[in-house]
C-alpha cells in the first residue's frame, strides 16, 4: 500500500505513540487533581503547551486545547460572533468546510457574510479582502493553506490590514502547521487553528491559539478549564502527544520539507511523462511543500484511483469527497471537465522514492484505460 493522503490524515508517529501511551496509563491522572498522580498529568499538559506554542512562536497561555480543528474554527468563528449583536463576516471561497458552514449559520444567525473569491490559482488577493472590508467588520477568515491545492495564502498581508483597519483575523493553519514555518507573530493573526492529526498527533486533538488580550465566549459550559473557554476534563495524552509532535515538527522541519518537496516534484515529473496533458493546480513556488493537486482531462479522478487500489489518493478533501466537483477548484474557476479529473497527492514522513516511482507506474497503467 502507498499512501499518498498525507493530507486527510497522518499515522501517529512513533515517538508521539510513545509519549501518549505513557500519559494514557502511566500518568492518567486529572490534571485538577491536587495529589502527585494530578500534579504530573498537569506538568505533562503545560509542557505540551509549551512545545506547541514554541512552534508557532506564540505564548504558552495563548494556547486553548480542543478536539481537533473543526472545533478550533468554530470557537475562532462563533467565539467572536457571540460578543456582538451586530457585525460582519468576512471568509474565503476556499476554507475548509468547518470554516464555511459556521459562517452559514452566523449569517442565519443575523450577521452580514461575504465570501472573498480566489484567483486561477486559489490565491486570495489581500485587496480583494480590503476592498470588502466595512465599519461594522468583525472578523477576517482565511485559511493559511489550502487542503486541496497546497496553495499557501498571503495571511502576513491579510493581516496587516485587518490590524490596520482594527479588525480581528483568524487563520486556519491545521493543513500547514508542521509542514512550513508558521509564526502568529510573522502572520500577525488573533486566532489560528492547529489540527493534531495533520501533523504526525492521534484524532481528537487540536488547538486555537488565542492573542493575549482577546476575549471569546465558549461554546460549551462547565468547569473552568482551558481559560473557560474548553470545559472538560484535559485529554492530557493527546495534548502530550500533539506536544510532541510539534516538538518533532521543530527539530527538522526545513530539511523534511525539502525532502518532501523533491519526491512531489518527480511525482509530478513522471505523471507528466506518462500524461503529459495534466494540469497541475496552484503555484509550486507558493504551495505546500508535499502537495501535489493534478487533474487529468478527459479523464475520472474517482475512476483512476479505483483502478489502482494500492494507491491511496483523493480527489479533494477527505471531509466531503461526495464525488461532487470540488468546491475550491470551481472556486478557481477550473472548467468542470478539467475538475471532474482531479486527484491530490500529498506526501508525508513516510514516503520514500521507491513508492513515487512505483506509483508512477501504477498509474501509467491506470491512464492507460479508456
Amino acid at each position: 500500500m502507498i499512501y499518498l493522503d498525507y493530507n486527510a490524515t497522518t499515522p501517529v508517529w512513533p515517538e508521539v505513540l510513545e509519549v501518549f501511551n505513557f500519559y494514557a496509563s502511566e500518568e492518567f491522572g486529572n490534571p485538577s487533581s491536587a495529589h502527585p498522580l494530578g500534579r504530573r498529568a498537569r506538568e505533562g499538559l503545560e509542557r505540551a503547551r509549551e512545545q506547541l506554542a514554541s512552534l508557532l512562536e506564540a505564548r504558552p497561555e495563548e494556547i486553548v486545547f480542543v478536539s481537533g480543528g473543526t472545533e478550533a474554527n468554530h470557537l475562532a468563528l462563533l467565539g467572536v460572533f457571540k460578543r456582538y449583536p451586530q457585525g460582519h463576516l468576512l471568509v474565503s471561497q476556499i476554507e475548509h468546510p468547518s470554516v464555511l458552514n459556521p459562517a452559514l449559520e452566523i449569517f442565519q444567525q443575523g450577521w452580514e457574510v461575504d465570501f472573498v473569491p480566489v484567483d486561477g490559482k486559489g490565491y486570495v488577493d489581500p485587496e480583494e479582502v480590503r476592498k470588502r472590508l466595512k465599519p461594522h467588520t468583525r472578523l477576517v477568515s482565511v485559511m493559511l493553506a489550502n487542503n486541496e491545492t497546497g496553495a499557501v495564502q498571503p495571511v502576513a498581508e491579510i493581516g496587516a490590514l485587518c490590524r490596520e483597519a482594527e479588525v480581528l483575523f483568524h487563520t486556519d493553519a491545521a493543513q500547514a502547521v508542521g509542514k512550513i514555518p508558521v509564526s502568529v507573530k510573522e502572520i500577525g493573526c488573533d486566532l489560528l487553528t492547529v489540527a493534531g492529526h495533520k501533523m504526525y498527533a492521534p484524532k481528537g486533538i487540536g488547538a486555537l491559539y488565542i492573542r493575549k488580550g482577546l476575549t471569546l465566549e465558549p461554546l460549551f459550559y462547565g468547569g473552568g478549564q482551558e481559560r473557560g473557554l474548553r470545559p472538560g476534563t484535559e485529554p492530557v495524552a493527546l495534548a502530550a502527544a500533539l506536544g510532541r509532535a510539534a516538538e518533532m515538527a521543530q527539530e527538522d522541519l526545513p530539511e523534511e520539507a525539502e525532502r518532501e518537496r523533491s519526491l512531489r516534484e518527480r511525482l509530478w515529473a513522471g505523471l507528466q511523462a506518462i500524461y503529459p496533458e495534466a494540469i497541475r493546480h496552484g503555484d509550486p513556488k507558493q504551495s505546500l511543500p508535499n502537495t501535489l493537486y493534478v487533474s487529468f482531462p478527459g479523464k475520472s479522478g474517482a475512476e483512476i484511483l479505483a483502478r489502482v487500489p494500492e494507491i491511496c489518493a483523493s480527489t479533494g478533501a477527505a471531509c466531503h469527497s461526495s464525488g461532487k466537483i470540488s468546491h475550491v477548484l470551481s472556486a478557481m474557476g477550473v472548467p468542470q471537465e478539467v475538475a471532474r479529473g482531479a486527484i491530490r497527492f500529498s506526501l508525508g514522513r513516510g514516503t520514500t522514492l521507491e513508492e513515487i516511482e512505483t506509483a508512477v507506474e501504477l498509474l501509467a497503467q491506470a491512464l492507460k484505460s479508456p
